[in-house]
């Protein structure tokens, strides 16, 4: 299982506000090149976002869809990557202090992901990860925004 954590020096509700804002998916997912709420509010359980992915010439338009969310701590999705198969990602924020230490665990669920799941799978889906946390701390702590839509200004660090 890939499993990997990252402080961000912001608010969980910072954090969060990004996380249930469906239009920013692609501001911190990887591979993806523009999201859009496609049923439900997002992050009810059970909406969904489509996003698209380019490689090269090639789009491919897949679906993301809520499947457990806690407001402000927990967000559980499944991933509709077509002929690939579905992953489960799911995203828990903790408070760390002022910050907020998020964990992100994924793994394949159907289709050919699952079957060609391996060790090589996983250090990929790792070196993902560092990426995606790495954009959503940017995103994060870049804007600072709050579920009021004010800006925080983060403390600095001495």
């Amino acid at each position: 299982m890939a499993v990997r954590h990252r402080l961000i020096e912001t608010a969980p509700e910072n954090v969060w506000s990004v996380l249930a804002d469906g239009t920013r998916y692609a501001d911190w997912v990887v591979g993806t090149s523009s999201s859009t709420p496609v049923r439900g509010d997002w992050p009810e359980l059970d909406s969904a976002i489509g996003y698209e992915v380019r490689l090269g010439p090639l789009t491919f338009h897949n679906e993301t869809v809520v499947r457990r969310c806690v407001e402000g701590s927990v967000l559980e999705l499944e991933a509709h990557a077509g002929p690939l198969g579905t992953a489960r990602i799911a995203i828990e924020l903790r408070s760390w202090g002022e910050y907020t230490l998020v964990i992100v665990d994924e793994h394949p669920l159907r289709g050919a992901g699952r079957a060609v799941h391996n060790m090589a799978v996983e250090t990929v889906i790792q070196l993902r990860h560092r990426a995606m946390l790495a954009r959503l701390a940017k995103v994060c702590e870049e804007t600072g925004d709050a579920i009021d839509g004010t800006r925080v200004v983060k403390p600095a660090i001495s």
